[in-house]
């Protein structure tokens, strides 16, 4: 069994590029990939044969053929369903649960980094399960917006707001960290059922974001473990030099150890993923062009638009503190179990 992924010629006119590059860049990860087509390293096992590296929770690529209107990517088949949906049907969930899920992705996002390859669009939405299996493992896809380090220095402002990496709206030259970065945000929302950073507006998100500014919002947090909050702390760290890297997250006790507690968060947390991620609200895309100009020109700019938009009375980050919705929003929390649904501006498009 297997999916195909069928892809009109006339919707990616302009885009073939980024076709290419997911399609090299699978194919490093897949057996089917051979070196004349640009496949994946080859490594000598036990018995000195040389095998394709492969890896347990990425999504392969099995084949690719086109015709005269469409290219087929034909996939291996993942059935298990999306990460938010299989929690909140789930009847109990813990902070151990999630480790065990944050493990799986590290360890696959570690397998990357190793092949030299950034995914720089990780979110929820792109972890999948395998199958329905209870104990099914968690598979990372959609590698439309990811890049080899060999192909040149990265310095694009390209993936997920909310999801992002401070040095990509920053726009200064970035590598493996950005993948960091979003796998702690992840680690958040697991944890809580709600984004660290949210706002109506996209200025003020970004602001928020390029100052590293998040809470631990009581009630939310107040069973959650003080190694949880370390550990998502390594990972979102504006300081690149001080932010983990995948192997030093995997030693991390959360993680390697027995910090993480078996308490069962359930219930706070499939109440908060159901009202804050609602499909009908998570899945709504921005146009892409447009949130990426507003991106390049917060990241190039950030000071002279804030002092701009102040003296003009324009939307933007209002009294100089991006976190000001976060503030506001405490009693909105006790009272109504959590922020409005955030945007989901998707700039994979």
């Amino acid at each position: 069994m297997f999916a195909v992924k069928i892809i009109d010629k006339k919707a990616l006119k302009g885009k073939e590029d980024s076709l290419e590059n997911e399609i090299k860049v699978l194919r490093r990860f897949s057996e089917s990939a051979t070196p004349q087509s640009g496949g994946g390293s080859l490594k000598s096992d036990s018995s000195g044969e040389k095998r394709w590296l492969t890896h347990p929770n990425i999504v392969q690529l099995l084949e690719t053929f086109e015709d005269k209107h469409k290219v087929y990517l034909v996939m291996e088949l993942v059935t298990g369903g999306e990460l938010f949906d299989r929690i909140v049907e789930k009847g109990s969930y813990t902070e151990k649960d999630a480790s065990g899920l944050i493990r799986q992705v590290l360890e696959a996002v570690d397998y990357m980094h190793e092949q030299g390859v950034v995914h720089r669009d990780l979110k929820p939405e792109n972890l999948l399960y395998y199958s329905p299996d209870e104990d099914s493992k968690i598979m990372i896809s959609d590698f439309g917006l990811s890049k080899m380090e060999d192909s040149g220095i990265m310095a694009t402002a390209c993936g997920t707001p909310g999801y992002v990496a401070p040095e990509v709206l920053a726009q200064k030259p970035y590598g493996k960290a950005v993948d960091v970065w979003s796998i702690g945000v992840i680690s958040y929302i697991l944890l809580c059922g709600y984004p660290p950073f949210y706002d109506e507006n996209d200025a003020n998100l970004f602001a928020q974001i390029l100052k590293g500014e998040f809470e631990f919002d009581s009630p939310y947090w107040d069973d959650i473990s003080a190694s949880a909050k370390d550990f998502i702390g390594k990972l979102m760290c504006v300081n690149v030099e001080e932010r983990y890297t995948c192997k030093q997250a995997l030693a991390h006790p959360w993680i390697s150890g027995n910090a993480a507690s078996n308490k069962n968060i359930h219930g706070t947390v499939s109440e908060q993923l159901k009202k804050n991620f609602a499909k009908s609200r998570w899945k709504q895309a921005y146009h892409a062009a447009t949130v990426i100009r507003q991106m390049q020109r917060l990241a190039l700019n950030s000071g002279q638009q804030q002092q701009q938009q102040e003296s003009t009375g324009s939307i933007g980050p209002s009294s100089g503190n991006p976190m000001q919705y976060r503030e506001q929003s405490q009693v909105s929390y006790n009272q109504h179990t959590g922020p409005s649904p955030p945007p989901s501006s998707n700039l994979s498009n």
